[in-house]
């Protein structure tokens, strides 16, 4: 897949599309018409690119590592798409930022789909390749409503290419609106290969979707046997990475047996803008904070404030769970390539500690040339969050048993983390907060915290807690709080939506 995203620029005037506003856009007269596009199966191939493409946004990118700056794990200290304003609790309809971008992108994204979905049918083609096609774009389509559905609840659907006229509309309630998403979902395992991931989506990676989708809204027992026959190996073989930091650089990303769904890209003409080296580890932009670096064990699977914990508040790196050393590094921390060179450079952090995963290290010093930006593929779905989904489902459906102790201790005891299992005898809470708290470990810095929080409910007594730099208070009311408002430019265009509760 990364070698043919050099015809994204080509291409991309084919799926021309929209929120609601950019449909008052007047079609630019140098693009190709529909007339003249979709004829063949190599149009067809082309258009899917297309879709994929949409994915290279701030809500699909690296970007999205800044959503753990609305939780405990970081700060953005440069309030990117007011990132910091929003996380303290100032959410309006006229706010801007991601209010207004997630909105956008995924509705952009879902009209490529609804224009590839109604084109593809016009063209004479192998049913099967094209049922293929399909359910990749559906796949897609899925992802782009449940991510809207996650900060907007109910909204628009829209499942045909429509006009100015069409669009305006009432949102859905969020159960049909994820009932679309589970349909689509549906078609897309029905028609995907049962293969390794290589840059489009295949069977395993809508069965993971579909297995988060189905978390997300308290569908337990549904969603541990859908991760359970993934982890059976019923979607194609997936495994956890014997390299856990290798996973988010572009040198361990090839063929990388934990990684199910990406963004990707490929150097040097198709990088994220500026990208995670730069903003991360250079300017310092997300800076993770004390909540997540205290949550890391010792090494011998003990809190650090456990009395018999060897942990060393004057080395806090020092005999700890090794994943801290893979997701922070100390702003006193020199980065150091393979050939020994050790860069201190990057701008100061206010929490004394900087994001050092998903930073290649071999492109130090970094600076904006082409050969200090990276072209690291964006992990959107990897087998570990799948391991971690069915241990929460199964236990929140039966209670813990073996199977529930397997998955989490298959993460924590994998090569490059070598933690120590879990305690046996747990009760259902006590595995719940286990869970949790492996989720929090595992996965930090990769824009999942907020989502975990405001589903699991406990987002209005953790965020409250957190003090940023400067001794402000997080703020977050739980009247509203748990949904973003519509952007004050949609409402004002789509005259049928109906504002969310306390906008």
């Amino acid at each position: 897949m990364k070698n043919i995203f050099k015809y994204c620029i080509v291409i991309v005037f084919v799926l021309t599309v929209t929120s609601c506003e950019d449909f008052l856009e007047k079609q630019p007269l140098d693009q190709i018409s529909s007339e003249t596009f979709w004829k063949t199966p190599e149009d067809v191939e082309m258009g899917v690119i297309g879709v994929y493409s949409r994915l290279q946004s701030t809500t699909f990118n690296y970007f999205r590592m800044n959503w753990d700056a609305m939780s405990d794990n970081a700060y953005q200290r440069h309030n990117h798409q007011n990132i910091l304003t929003l996380a303290q609790g100032n959410v309006e309809a006229t706010s801007g930022g991601i209010v207004n971008s997630i909105y956008s992108d995924c509705y952009r994204g879902i009209s490529a789909c609804n224009i590839f979905l109604e084109e593809v049918e016009n063209v004479e083609m192998d049913e099967s390749l094209k049922n293929r096609y399909k359910g990749e774009v559906l796949f897609l389509r899925a992802l782009f409503y449940f991510t809207l559905t996650e900060f907007y609840g109910g909204v628009p659907i829209y499942t045909l290419p429509v006009t100015v006229d069409d669009a305006i509309v009432k949102q859905a309630s969020k159960t049909d609106v994820i009932s679309q998403v589970l349909s689509d979902l549906d078609f897309a395992i029905s028609n995907l290969p049962a293969a390794p991931y290589s840059g489009n989506a295949v069977k395993g990676s809508a069965m993971a979707l579909k297995a988060k989708v189905l978390m997300h809204n308290d569908n337990w027992s549904e969603a541990a046997g859908l991760a359970k026959q993934i982890i059976d190996g019923n979607a194609g073989e997936f495994s956890l990475s014997d390299d856990y930091r290798g996973l988010f650089i572009s040198a361990g990303q090839s063929n990388n047996p934990e990684i199910m769904f990406s963004t990707k890209y490929l150097g040097p003409d198709n990088v994220a803008t500026w990208g995670q080296d730069i903003e991360f580890g250079w300017w310092n932009s997300l800076q993770p904070m004390q909540a997540l670096a205290d949550a890391y064990e010792d090494i011998n699977g003990l809190p650090i404030d456990d009395p018999n914990s060897i942990y060393d508040p004057n080395d806090p790196k020092a005999n700890r769970d090794p994943r801290f050393d893979y997701t922070i590094r100390l702003e006193d921390e020199p980065v150091v390539r393979s050939d020994g060179y050790e860069w201190n450079g990057g701008e100061g952090t206010f929490t004394g500690m900087i994001v050092r995963k998903g930073m290649d290290e071999e492109l130090v010093p970094l600076g904006y040339a082409v050969v200090n930006q990276s072209d690291a593929d964006f992990v959107v779905m990897r087998y570990a969050e799948v391991l971690l989904m069915y241990a929460e489902c199964q236990n929140e459906a039966n209670g813990p048993d073996q199977s529930i102790y397997d998955a989490v201790n298959e993460i924590r005891t994998r090569p490059s983390v070598n933690m120590p299992p879990l305690p046996t005898g747990l009760s259902k809470d006590q595995m719940r907060e286990r869970i949790r708290h492996e989720r929090q470990v595992e996965l930090g810095l990769e824009g999942l915290r907020y989502w975990d929080l405001k589903r699991w409910g406990t987002a209005e007594t953790v965020i409250p807690t957190i003090m940023d730099p400067g001794d402000i208070q997080r703020q977050f009311d739980p009247s509203k709080h748990y949904l973003f408002p519509f952007p004050l430019s949609e409402t004002d265009i789509n005259t049928e939506l109906d504002q969310n509760p306390g906008y």
